[in-house]
């Protein structure tokens, strides 16, 4: 494997603290790695030293020579003055990048729908983190280093950026080197992972879920099992053995050690608990929309809309940006009248939302945090356990000393975790989260999660993190052409909707070429439509059925539903022998695995009889 770039010994330290010291690592052809770390541990920071773009105090950083390496940093950097087309193909003959595959497909992916002659002085902040995107990747480069590149991309982007990323260097060349908090996308396109804590970088094999198992394992190696077998990490693990078991057979490594250390984990949340506590706090009643439509003027946003919400129900929502999400939480918290129809609420419904301005702390911006603490309750309860608001803090990674901290000076993230933190104190019993992942670290996630797991309540979660999404809610919707479908397939089922919808990833890239080059520039395809799961167009009216085909078509898709489900969990059970099995026994694996392949070619053909009889009724 060659090498591209590296370091040596490097050395950073700003007047309070050291970032790094004695760092040496190298990125050779082919090397797909992902880094983590908590939020201030200098991340971003190698990055930019790795990139040329921050000298270390000491050490040095090694290039092969004609090696090309293209960044795409946190703060997005645009000249003024330019459109949006010029911005992105840099002054290229139209023919030349026109007839670009990889210009098309980045094109299509990713600003299908901000119009070419818009200049960039005029987008928004999330318009512009995907026009610097879309700059970035339709150049060759050797090395691609990515900070943050999920920010402002709904699922369907971040699906179709991993799909992008895994194809756009043949097998054994080129490198990729990102930083990110979606876990679900460091799974997809990383071989490797540093974690950069301590002032150190450590390497590990294999994605997120490998990391993860690696380091449980260096814990009982350092002889902390017992002190640490309630730990978060355990708990992170447990998911991933439990939720997604095909994810462990990944690593390359022994992982029957880790294995055993959740032998003896109770299941992440326990339903039925959690479901009598909501419904003794919340009563059988929590919020109805029935039939309710919202329009804006003459715009029609949401219509038709309707969802019984139960007591203790988790729920994550799905949707292309500007699909209606918000409107439909505002429906929920009551801040916003529906246009017709009836939203009704349980008496003793108390509704909350972490949402992402931050606009509960401002009033508060110069107080102490121990000082906004003490406006609150003093205890908590998680679980069957009490806790104070400093054990909350600390359980949420503050630091005693963090408390006399004016809160204008915490970071963003911190200031993402205090806004929780006080919301909870405040005790609702129907909790909203609208993109809650912003500005927090993996391991922060994984305790926002944990502390998720005994909340007694109704949680609505509106998140483009699939990890996220997959781990803290039961089931999940999508708003779709302004209606709400319930998606018993989850996200994945999501994105074939999507595809479904947006026809081919070639005709959306032909599609998008003829728009950004046309007069107007307005374009008809989706942001995420050449990947297969941009926003769905207004489906179709419903056939008119009779009766009598009516009833049979609900019967056929009720036998559906349980024949997935039976399906299903005979897939899980393989993907769960799959991951217990004796490596070394190829033939057995290689069983299993047409044994699984088999069973789900049976239940994708039912998903596909499922979604024809949901449009035929409508």
């Amino acid at each position: 494997m060659a090498h591209l770039l590296g370091a040596e010994q490097l050395r950073l330290e700003y007047p309070t603290r050291v970032v790094l010291d004695g760092v040496t690592v190298g990125i050779g052809d082919g090397d797909r790695i992902g880094v983590v770390g908590r939020n201030g541990d200098g991340k971003s920071t190698l990055l930019r030293i790795l990139a040329g773009r921050q000298h270390p105090d000491a050490g040095r950083v090694t290039r092969r020579g004609g090696v090309t390496l293209g960044m795409l940093e946190q703060a997005d950097e645009l000249g003024t003055g330019r459109t949006v087309l010029d911005t992105v193909v840099s002054g290229r003959p139209e023919h030349e990048w026109a007839g670009d595959r990889n210009v098309r497909d980045v094109l299509a992916g990713l600003i299908a729908d901000i119009p070419g002659d818009t200049l960039v002085d005029d987008l928004s902040g999330g318009q512009r983190r995907r026009v610097a995107l879309a700059a970035l990747l339709s150049r060759e480069w050797d090395v691609v280093v990515l900070d943050e590149p999920t920010n402002h991309l709904d699922i369907g982007g971040v699906a179709w950026l991993a799909a992008h990323l895994k194809r756009r260097w043949p097998a054994g060349q080129g490198a990729l080197l990102v930083v990110t908090h979606d876990r679900w996308f460091l799974d997809e396109v990383s071989s490797s992972t540093w974690e950069v804590h301590d002032r150190i970088v450590e390497p590990f094999e294999g994605g997120y879920a490998a990391y993860v198992l690696q380091r449980v394992e260096r814990d009982r190696q350092a002889a902390t099992m017992e002190s640490k077998r309630q730990n978060l990490m355990k708990k992170e693990l447990a998911w991933l053995r439990r939720g997604a078991p095909a994810r462990t057979a990944k690593p390359k490594f022994r992982i029957e050690a880790a294995n055993a250390l959740i032998d003896d984990v109770p299941p992440l949340r326990n339903p039925v608990e959690l479901a009598q506590m909501a419904t003794a706090r919340l009563g059988k009643d929590v919020i109805d929309l029935l039939d309710v439509s919202v329009s804006y003027g003459s715009t029609p946003i949401l219509h038709g809309i309707e969802w019984r919400i139960a007591p203790g129900e988790r729920t994550g929502i799905l949707g292309v940006n500007g699909a209606g999400k918000s409107t439909l939480l505002k429906l929920i918290d009551g801040s916003l009248a529906p246009t017709t129809g009836r939203v009704k609420r349980g008496k003793t419904v108390v509704v909350a939302t972490l949402d992402q301005q931050l606009g509960d702390l401002s009033a508060v911006e110069h107080e102490r945090v121990s000082a906004v603490i003490a406006t609150k309750r003093t205890s908590y309860v998680a679980g069957d356990k009490e806790l104070t608001p400093g054990q909350l803090l600390e359980r949420l990674g503050f630091t005693s000393a963090q408390l006399s901290t004016p809160i204008k000076d915490l970071s963003g993230g911190q200031k993402r975790r205090l806004q929780l933190l006080l919301i909870l104190l405040d005790e609702p019993n129907v909790l909203i989260m609208d993109e809650p992942t912003n500005d927090m670290d993996t391991d922060m996630l994984a305790a926002i999660e944990d502390l998720l797991d005994s909340w007694p309540g109704t949680l609505i979660v509106v998140s483009h993190d699939r990890y996220l999404l997959e781990r803290v809610t039961d089931q999940q919707f999508a708003v779709l052409g302004g209606r709400l479908r319930h998606l018993p397939g989850g996200v994945d089922e999501y994105l074939r909707l999507g595809a479904a919808a947006a026809g081919s990833a070639q005709d959306a890239g032909r599609a998008t070429v003829a728009s950004v080059t046309s007069a107007g520039g307005a374009s008809a395809v989706s942001s995420s439509g050449s990947a297969g799961a941009g926003s769905a167009a207004p489906a179709a009216p419903a056939l008119s059925l009779g009766g009598a085909e009516r009833r049979t078509a609900e019967k056929e898709l009720a036998s559906i539903e349980r024949r997935i489900g039976k399906l299903q969990g005979e897939i899980d059970g393989l993907h769960v022998a799959l991951a217990e099995h004796d490596v070394s026994d190829y033939t057995g694996i290689a069983a299993l695995h047409d044994e699984v392949r088999a069973l789900e070619s049976q239940r994708d053909e039912f998903e596909t009889r499922w979604l024809e009889l949901g449009e035929l009724l409508g």
